[in-house]
């Protein structure tokens, strides 16, 4: 089991490092990689940024306790998701190379071709916080898994993950993040295939699997208990609260910027297809084995619901293969962690740092720093990975979203109004989040909803304030 794990996570590191042939020490390799990537690497990245340690950890452990019910976030996610990307992956993407900007909050807020800098900070500020306890998020869901299967202490796997994510994203910068990301999307998919079959013959087959489930009170239930409304009113607004986590991914600066690194002559349609495949045939298998721990782990109140797939796995599997499930677990934690703790260094040595630095040295020094920050959070966390992914995520969403679905409509919001938005919607997302209501609809709605709103008030002000101020000069006797 060892030994496996050990082989893959070598495979990863040395993929990692071959990116050093061709990378160029300047800041737009060491950010954007040159902005040269092909869509299927692009594509690959993206899927294995976004099914993190959240979808081996927290997403399995969510289903695990809801049961079929939790379908609901994956269709409420991945149409979301789909939907948003359609409208604001390309023109993010070509409004990324005609400014030349290096990170997320610098396309924002410079969008209109007008710098906004106190826009463009308070997003940097914000950027910071919620991907360092994202990427904290990430580390503590590899050392669960590692003290499932190994009986190390968290801090030990968190510690391995952030060390290995610092030696390669050092060496060759986003493009290492890329080309590991590719390679761990494959051993991510197969680590889950391979537990969904097992699993399911272990139970005699979808029939046998199906005949447990239905023992278990209200574990096929379409409908979660924890809903607003009863019936289908509440399944349909429980989804659609998960459709907005979906549309919530053009928020993620760690994700968005895989597109932004797209090559500006290849077609988005190629990446999207990538993207969408992969995600919906993983999380599709991430459900259908949370589902299937419940029976093969049938006490809810003796564990971490969180350990439900490595535990599993260890039942289920010889040594070799609980290593590649390992080697998976590890692989999504690794394949996100690297894309916060790069975006959160070019938010720090491009958006808020006084004086622009595009030194090489500057950059992976600022890596190493928030890597220490993302770890020693780590260590000291005590939040689920679910809960804390989730709150990252939905704030983010909150604050970046409806400014970037505003411009993409053509809008021009004053930087008072972007920051208006940002505020807001972050402001109602975390409001929601204290108020305990996050159980009954996901936060991101009405953090996205109060942006969008904040601007068609802030705009509509804006408005009326020039319309009175042009009337009041139209009104003034001239003077002879």
């Amino acid at each position: 089991m060892v030994i496996s794990f050990l082989v893959f996570l070598g495979a990863f590191a040395l993929v990692g490092f071959s990116s050093i042939l061709v990378s160029r020490p300047v800041e737009g390799d060491y950010y954007l990689a040159g902005s040269q990537q092909p869509p299927w690497l692009v594509g690959l990245s993206a899927v294995a940024t976004n099914n993190s340690g959240y979808m081996f950890i927290g997403v399995i452990g969510y289903t695990y306790a809801a049961g079929l019910a939790a379908i609901w976030l994956m269709l409420g996610w991945i149409t979301g998701d789909l939907l948003a990307s359609l409208f604001v992956h390309d023109r993010l993407r070509r409004r990324t190379a005609s400014l030349n900007a290096m990170s997320y909050a610098s396309v924002l807020s410079n969008w209109g071709g007008k710098p906004q800098p106190g826009l463009q900070r308070l997003m940097a500020v914000i950027t910071l916080v919620l991907l360092l306890a994202y990427a904290s998020a990430q580390l503590v869901a590899g050392g669960k898994a590692l003290q499932a299967l190994l009986d190390w202490p968290v801090w030990g796997g968190a510690t391995l993950a952030a060390g290995l994510v610092l030696v390669y994203c050092s060496a060759g910068g986003i493009r290492a993040s890329i080309w590991t990301d590719a390679a761990q999307s494959l051993v991510m998919i197969v680590a889950m295939g391979a537990l969904l079959v097992v699993a399911l013959n272990a139970l005699g087959g979808f029939s046998g699997a199906l005949h447990s489930m239905s023992q278990i009170d209200g574990y096929l239930d379409w409908t979660p208990d924890d809903m607003v409304l009863p019936g289908v009113a509440g399944g349909v607004l429980f989804a659609l609260s998960w459709l907005f986590a979906g549309l919530s991914v053009i928020g993620q600066p760690h994700v968005m910027v895989r597109f932004m690194a797209l090559s500006g002559d290849a077609p988005m349609w190629r990446a999207r297809a990538w993207y969408y495949l992969w995600f919906t045939a993983f999380y599709a298998m991430a459900t259908g084995v949370g589902m299937l721990s419940r029976i093969h782990l049938a006490d809810p109140g003796s564990f971490d619901a969180e350990l439900a797939l490595p535990l599993m796995a260890m039942d289920l599997f010889p040594p070799a293969l609980v290593g590649l499930v390992l080697a998976g677990i590890f692989a999504a934690t690794l394949s996100t962690a690297d894309s916060l703790l790069l975006s959160c260094s070019a938010t720090l040595t491009h958006d808020l740092l006084p004086h622009r630095t595009e030194r090489i040295l500057w950059m992976k020094l600022s890596t190493a720093g928030i890597t220490a920050l993302a770890l020693a959070w780590a260590l000291f966390n005590r939040q689920s990975v679910f809960s804390l992914v989730v709150m990252s995520w939905s704030g983010m969403a909150s604050a970046f979203a409806p400014l970037l679905i505003v411009l993409c409509l053509g809008a021009r919001p004053s930087q008072r109004v972007g920051v208006s938005m940002v505020v807001i919607g972050l402001g109602t997302a975390l409001l929601w989040r204290v108020a305990g209501l996050q159980d009954a609809m996901y936060e991101g709605m009405p953090g996205i909803l109060a942006g969008l709103l904040t601007y068609a008030a802030g705009a509509r002000l804006e408005l009326a304030t020039a319309q009175n101020a042009a009337c009041g000069a139209s009104s003034e006797p001239s003077a002879h």
